[in-house]
């Protein structure tokens, strides 16, 4: 057995390659893997499968998860090798041999080959451990920032171990070998300068130095291109020695050690027209001595609380050669409250002086002139008034000049594009650049190496801290869960925060508990969190006014959706356009964080954002069309989870069709978006039915019944009684039907027969009168459920026999199989062994979808068993459970697998078979 981190996330038995199934199972895997024998939490694994604000149902989709991990290495004989998946507490261990894991053996190879004597010793080593790469690291597996970074890591190691190889090579005398080697790295890795050093020297040795100096002005070019910068030492080094023709005394001590680094460090600015660094200024432009530490920085930000990590991250940013650190967040989240604060605290660090700069660019005033930064500027820094030149380009190089032989700070705030900021970058490599914006700004990114720091909203604590900063710790105290509550409905938005916190110190006698019943009311809450200058809707406001128009109108329609979040499907709907569209509308609110992406094709809003898109302008036909959308996606769902030779319901006269609607490979897929799409699909009902649509209430909750039959004790009763109000006030005889039998069928599961009964009476009478004949065979099964609870199953068995009569004379194999499963079932009850293994076999062999429903198949297995074990066939009857029990465990469909071991249980007291009944106990009750 062997498991592989070092290509594709997997696990190979000599019996071939685990199916692991769907990438969040493999990112579970991956995570504990990379931590093998050691408790991995619940929160690291959630960061490991969702970047953004996970499901709600987290936790137990992990279990689930888990769960299955357990079947498929149980099924493989992991424990024959030592291998265990453990809880323990709030986490999970993978316990296992470390040998297994390809990534170990792979640093135990490098680390043997580092410590031999002989090159040819070390080269071998290292082609053995090379050779256990299969492809990138971690592939297959989710992309969470977690994984990513775990395979950015390991993708590291790769490239080292390639340069220690070549190394290896060098000091054998194989020169052209080593080129070889490098060349494939460095071809696919061109700004990684170590490559690029290496490969220039193996082939100056290898006497191909026309070669060399080609590689290094194609890597010059590019560095130049791409980034602006000029070659590192390093590379320098490697040039002036292709340039001499010189042979080196001996082997690097970069190779030696197989160091290797990104090549993105140690920069000088690219900024003459010849490509190299601007010389100092002339004496004329010299400035004259400053007695004081030059200190344009804002005063120091008061109530400033938390954010710990973010402090450490643009620490971490700050740190390097000429850095410049990009500082991101959404309007009112405290980016410059943030790096003002950090600036104060490493005045220090900056002897050189701190310059400030707001660049206005999301401000009614506009923006300043380039020219007008840089003569503050450049007064700053002691340059005389009539020294100051005239053009931007020349006031630009001076600063930059200026700025070399010193260790200051620039803060560029409120940026609203990357070429408002490229000529205020200072030329020192000491000098440390920090940029805010609420924009992500990829170009300064892409041109100048800018470093990422992303501010969020503040957690609960640091919430509540910030508002007994305002207002006093003992009045938050006196208050702690209204303060609590006072934080959820700003957001966790420090604009927010301080705007009700401000409201509340003007009134001392004010409870905040009253503060937040104003605050519920969403039609009231922006106005409310709105003080003289300061405002989150003006904030907000001004955001939205920088967008180009495409994504104005996404935005704009956004508000209109009824759920948490969107996709590109759903997004194309409500801004009638097709979703490549929507979709590149949406990359552009997120750069300029208005939406957040929550995953694969799955964007959300902040609640104050959602309120303030809300009362923008969209029209009154958003909201039908993304309800359309969520019909016909709902439909497609239905019939790739249960296909059939019918759709559970016609799309009504005035559909609006989209212009895409998703595509379901197979019922997993299916079924997965269900579980994801659940509580906006409830949302999206709500709104249907509030707006009078309803048609479309019932279509969308209609549409849900894979789930709910999968799920059918997860609280499905109060969403189906809003199905059949809206059916019947859409005069629907046929869909009032069909949601009485499935509401009786809900009824009935939950224990409340005497309820159920009502519905399901009635059900066959509509869908007969309505001439649905496959509606009146449903009615007549769950009719029959309801009948053998209450003690009749004489006629809950007429009631499906003449079921499946009903759905055979339409050629409705799936509704006559589902009859003769739970005929079978009554006759069990009935003890009437071999009747219901007839019916069962029958029921099994009866030709149907080609994707058979595995809730009925686990059912027919089961009933099967029972009735061979009825008949005393013990051997055969424990086979037919045993499998029936696995295929569902496998599912995780738990109420087959609760019926099917529960089975098994009578005739055996094994102690395995209890902790899985238990545990699917366990999981079917969580849910109920």
């Amino acid at each position: 057995m062997e498991f592989r981190l070092l290509g594709a996330v997997s696990v190979a038995t000599e019996a071939g390659v685990l199916p692991l199934g769907p990438a969040k199972r493999r990112s579970l895997l991956a995570a504990l893997l990379l931590r093998p024998n050691h408790p991995v939490p619940v929160d690291q694994l959630t960061a490991a499968l969702w970047d953004q604000e996970p499901p709600a149902r987290s936790r137990g989709v992990i279990q689930g998860h888990v769960s299955r991990l357990r079947v498929l290495l149980a099924g493989a004989e992991a424990d024959m090798y030592g291998v265990e998946l453990v809880t323990q507490g709030t986490a999970y261990v993978l316990r296992m041999p470390e040998s297994l894991l390809d990534a170990h053996r792979f640093e135990e190879l490098v680390t043997l080959a580092r410590g031999q004597r002989a090159p040819a010793d070390a080269v071998a080593m290292y082609q053995e451990a090379l050779s256990l790469w299969q492809g990138p690291a971690l592939t297959g597996a989710y992309p969470s920032q977690l994984l990513q970074a775990a395979a950015q890591a390991l993708e590291e190691l790769r490239l080292a171990t390639v340069e220690s190889l070549a190394g290896a090579y060098g000091r054998m005398g194989e020169h052209a070998q080593a080129a070889a080697v490098l060349r494939a790295e460095a071809g696919a890795h061109p700004l990684r300068e170590s490559l690029s050093a290496a490969l220039m020297r193996a082939l100056q040795r290898a006497g191909r130095r026309t070669e060399a100096l080609d590689w290094f002005h194609r890597t010059r070019r590019l560095l130049a291109d791409e980034l602006g910068v000029d070659p590192g030492r390093e590379l320098a080094d490697a040039y002036a020695l292709a340039l001499r023709g010189a042979e080196e005394g001996g082997v690097d001590e970069a190779e030696e050690a197989g160091a290797g680094g990104s090549g993105l460090n140690g920069r000088r600015r690219h900024d003459a027209v010849d490509g190299s660094t601007v010389a100092a200024p002339p004496a004329a432009a010299a400035p004259a001595a400053v007695s004081a530490t030059i200190d344009l920085l804002p005063r120091m930000p008061r109530g400033f609380h938390g954010r710990a990590g973010e402090l450490t991250a643009l620490s971490r940013a700050a740190a390097g050669e000429a850095p410049v650190c990009l500082v991101t967040g959404p309007a009112g989240v405290g980016k410059t409250a943030l790096v003002t604060h950090w600036a104060h605290r490493n005045r220090d660090r900056f002897p050189g002086g701190l310059l400030y700069a707001d660049l206005r660019g999301f401000s009614e005033t506009g923006e300043p002139a380039l020219l007008e930064v840089l003569r503050e500027f450049l007064l700053a820094l002691g340059v005389a008034p009539r020294r100051i030149p005239e053009s931007a380009g020349a006031a630009s190089a001076l600063f930059r000049s200026l700025c070399a032989a010193r260790q200051l700070l620039v803060v560029l705030d409120n940026a609203r594009a990357s070429e408002q900021v490229r000529e205020l970058l200072p030329g020192g490599a000491r000098c440390v650049t920090v940029v805010t914006s609420r924009y992500r700004l990829r170009g300064l990114i892409a041109s100048d190496a800018a470093r990422p720091v992303p501010v969020d909203v503040l957690e609960p604590e640091d919430s509540t801290a910030l508002l007994a900063a305002v207002l006093g710790t003992e009045r938050v105290l006196a208050e702690e869960v209204a303060a609590r509550r006072l934080a959820e409905l700003c957001g966790g938005l420090p604009l927010a925060l301080r705007v009700a916190a401000a409201r509340l110190a003007d009134q001392p006698e004010a409870q905040l508990s009253a503060m937040c019943a104003e605050l519920s009311d969403e039609s009231r809450r922006l106005s409310l969190l709105d003080v003289e200058d300061t405002s989150v809707r003006a904030a907000l406001r001004l955001t939205v006014r920088r967008l180009p128009a495409d994504a104005a109108r996404q935005f704009a329609h956004l508000g209109r959706h009824p759920g948490r979040y969107v996709d590109r499907y759903a997004a194309a709907a409500l801004a009638d356009t097709d979703p490549a569209t929507a979709e590149a509308a949406l990359d552009k609110l997120t750069a300029a964080h208005l939406v957040v992406r929550a995953g694969p094709d799955r964007w959300t809003l902040h609640d104050l954002v959602r309120l303030y898109a809300h009362d923008l302008d969209a029209g009154a036909e958003a909201l039908p069309r993304v309800l359309d959308q969520m019909v016909a996606t709902a439909l497609a769902a239905a019939d790739a989870a249960e296909p059939g030779d019918e759709s559970c319901f016609a799309l009504p006269a005035d559909f609006r069709a989209p212009r895409a609607t998703r595509e379901f490979t197979d019922r997993d897929q299916a079924m997965a978006w269900y579980e994801a799409e659940r509580d906006d699909l409830t949302l999206a009902a709500a709104a249907a039915d509030s707006a009078g649509l309803h048609g479309r209430t019932w279509r969308i909750i209609l549409g849900m019944w894979p789930q709910i039959v999968w799920r059918v004790r997860d609280g499905w009763t109060p969403l189906l009684r809003t199905a059949l109000e809206a059916a019947r006030a859409d005069g629907d005889p046929r869909a009032e039907s069909r949601v009485l039998a499935l509401l009786g069928w809900v009824l009935t599961e939950e224990g409340r027969v005497d309820e159920a009964l009502v519905h399901l009476e009635a059900a066959p009478v509509l869908a007969a009168r309505a001439r649905d004949t496959r509606g009146e065979a449903t009615a007549l099964i769950n009719l029959s459920l309801a009948q053998a609870a209450l003690g009749s199953p004489d006629e809950a068995a007429e009631g499906c026999a003449l079921a499946a009569e009903l759905a055979h004379s339409v050629g409705d194999r799936h509704t006559e199989r589902l009859a003769l499963c739970h005929l079978a079932r009554h006759r069990l009850d009935a003890r009437e062994w071999q009747a219901a293994h007839e019916t069962a076999v029958a029921a099994l062999d009866l030709e149907g979808p080609a994707e058979a429903s595995v809730a009925a198949r686990v059912l027919l297995l089961t009933a099967i068993g029972e009735a061979l074990l009825g008949m005393g066939d013990e051997r055969e009857g424990i086979r037919r459970l045993e499998n029936a029990a696995l295929e569902a465990e496998t599912c995780g469909y738990d109420d087959g697998a609760v019926r099917a071991l529960g089975a098994l249980l009578r005739v055996s007291a094994d102690a395995g078979l209890q902790a899985r009944y238990d545990t699917a106990m366990v999981r079917l009750m969580s849910r109920t």
